[in-house]
């Protein structure tokens, strides 16, 4: 997942393949936040759209690894 935080507007789509411009498969997603890279909003923001996707609590959504990065692996619990 790619997340850009502190945007105008916020989104969450299926990111785009480079090369044909088609979405990726449905574990690969760009997300755009309001919240800035501050004390943890922009984090908090994004497990929560993604629960909001997935239709799940957010106590089943996780940061895996890139809590510091825009790059992130985020985990949905059943």
């Amino acid at each position: 997942m790619k997340v850009t935080a502190g945007a105008g507007k916020e989104s969450f789509r299926p990111r785009l393949s480079k090369k044909t411009w088609e979405p990726r498969p449905e574990d690969h997603f760009e997300v755009w936040v309001k919240e800035k890279a501050e004390n943890n909003l922009a984090n908090t923001r994004v497990l929560e759209l993604v629960a909001l996707y997935f239709k799940v609590s957010k106590s089943k959504v996780r940061i895996i690894n890139g809590h510091r990065h825009p790059s992130k692996l985020i985990i949905v619990e059943d």
